[in-house]
C-alpha cells in the first residue's frame, strides 16, 4: 500500500460516493439542500476520512480514529439512504445500494480489526 488510493474500501466509497451524489439531485428541488444536502456529505466523508486516516497511518490510535468516523459516517449514509427510499423511491427501492454501503461498512470494520491487531507503528 503506497497511497490510500490501493485501500478497496476507499475506491468502494469513492465509487459509491459518486453514485450518491448523481442520485440525490434528482430529488425534489425542496430536499436538494436538505436530505440532498446531507447524504452528499456524509457520503463524501466516508472516502475522506479514509483518506485522511491513511494520512495518519503512522500513528496507529489516529488511524483508527479516522476509520471509526468513516465507519460512522457510512451508517449515516445508509441511514440517509433508507428514509429517501422511502420516501422518494417507493416504486423502486434503493436496496441495492443500501446493501452495498452495508457491505462497505463490514469493509470498514474488518479493516478497524485488522489495523488494530496487527498495524505496527
Amino acid at each position: 500500500m503506497s497511497s490510500y488510493n490501493d485501500l478497496d474500501i476507499y475506491k468502494i466509497a469513492y465509487e459509491l460516493a459518486v453514485e450518491v451524489h448523481h442520485l440525490s439531485l434528482t430529488l425534489p428541488t425542496f430536499e436538494l439542500y436538505e436530505q440532498g444536502n446531507q447524504i452528499r456529505r456524509s457520503s463524501k466523508s466516508i472516502k475522506d476520512n479514509i483518506a485522511e486516516g491513511y494520512g495518519r497511518k503512522r500513528y496507529k490510535a489516529e488511524f483508527v480514529k479516522f476509520l471509526t468516523y468513516a465507519q460512522a459516517s457510512c451508517n449515516e449514509t445508509t441511514s440517509q439512504l433508507s428514509m429517501i427510499s422511502i420516501l422518494y423511491f417507493s416504486e423502486n427501492p434503493l436496496n441495492e445500494l443500501i446493501e452495498r454501503y452495508n457491505h462497505l461498512g463490514s469493509k470498514i470494520n474488518k479493516f478497524i480489526q485488522y489495523i488494530e491487531s496487527n498495524w505496527r507503528t
